[in-house]
């Protein structure tokens, strides 16, 4: 398995992805916020299976064409994005929100559960 390598910054167009997502999910001064929390907050590192068991959304198969493509990158050790994450809330039962990046989490997930994913993460103002 090919080390995962990563860049040191989301890409520009990953702030609006993730504003388009959470648009279906709660209101545009809520997302504001958020997206100024992802812009500042420090990269953290957390392994691909607790991303994936976090968000609790099912694992996208490797013959997904943007999991194919990350996964090439990964071979071809060409770097990764950082992903964008919102906190979820264990005792509300809710879950990690993948803001940006859920195809980059599943690509890391294939080539080893056990890799470390970059991320930034912000939290919900609500919890």
């Amino acid at each position: 398995m090919p080390k995962v390598l990563w860049e040191t910054e989301p890409e520009d167009h990953d702030y609006p992805a993730a504003q388009s997502y959470l648009s279906l999910l709660t209101d545009a001064d809520e997302i504001s916020r958020i997206v100024e929390e992802l812009r500042s907050s420090p990269i953290e590192m957390i392994k691909a299976k607790d991303v994936i068991r976090a968000s609790g959304l099912a694992l996208l198969d490797r013959s997904n064409f943007h999991v194919k493509r990350d996964l090439k990158k990964i071979m071809e050790k060409r770097a990764l994005v950082p992903i964008l994450l919102v906190r979820g809330d264990g005792g509300k039962h809710l879950p990690l929100t993948i803001a940006d990046g859920y195809h980059r989490a599943c690509a890391v997930y294939w080539n080893s559960e056990d890799d470390f994913i970059h991320a930034r993460i912000a939290s919900w103002s609500s919890l």
